[in-house]
């Protein structure tokens, strides 16, 4: 069974995956690579599509005992008995914003991702799909230290989930027309 990283893009999934890797001596399985070496990417408008039927079958087949998977797509691929522990890293919209536009994003791009953060859509399906074997870790106001000390404080107590309620916040802020209109 592995250790899960998941969480949108810019919350900091490979940074942390990087350092638990270093610190407990697991090898890396990055699905977007998979994917990418396995031709699986089929590029639509402004965005890459990856075919996660077969991408899952590909990763069943894969021994993934004592290994770190990280990669946004986790919840669509891995079946529950792939996985001891999903940590998913969440991080305030208004930063991922930023982010997204050092990163050049087309506005629709912008949208969609923080959007996608806001509704909690992959935390939303790790946790139905995992169950108990879902955590959230907010990143937000934690530097890459505290974050992989929360990590790793989940993987060996499996406790620590972090509530992260995003759409309180943009709602109290009177900010769901900047992330939810085009």
């Amino acid at each position: 069974m592995s250790i899960v990283i998941t969480g949108n893009p810019g919350v900091g999934k490979h940074t942390v995956t990087k350092k638990i890797s270093e610190k407990l001596g697991f090898p890396i399985i990055d699905i977007n690579i998979v994917a990418k070496d396995l031709g699986l990417f089929e590029k639509n408008d402004n965005t890459n599509d990856v075919d996660t039927q077969k991408l899952a079958k590909i990763l069943e087949e894969r021994k993934l005992n004592e290994k770190i998977v990280v990669g946004h797509l986790a919840p669509y691929v891995l079946e529950k008995n792939q996985v001891k522990i999903i940590i998913i890293l969440r991080r305030n919209p208004y930063d991922l914003e930023l982010v997204y536009k050092e990163r050049s994003y087309s506005e629709t791009k912008i949208k969609e991702n923080t959007g996608s953060e806001i509704l909690g859509i992959i935390t939303h399906d790790a946790i139905k799909k995992f169950e108990e074997k879902a955590f959230q870790i907010d990143v937000s106001e934690k530097n890459i230290q505290k974050v992989v000390e929360k990590v790793l404080e989940i993987i060996s107590k499996k406790e620590g989930n972090e509530e992260v309620d995003w759409l309180n916040v943009v709602t109290k802020n009177n900010d769901l027309e900047k992330f939810f209109t085009h």
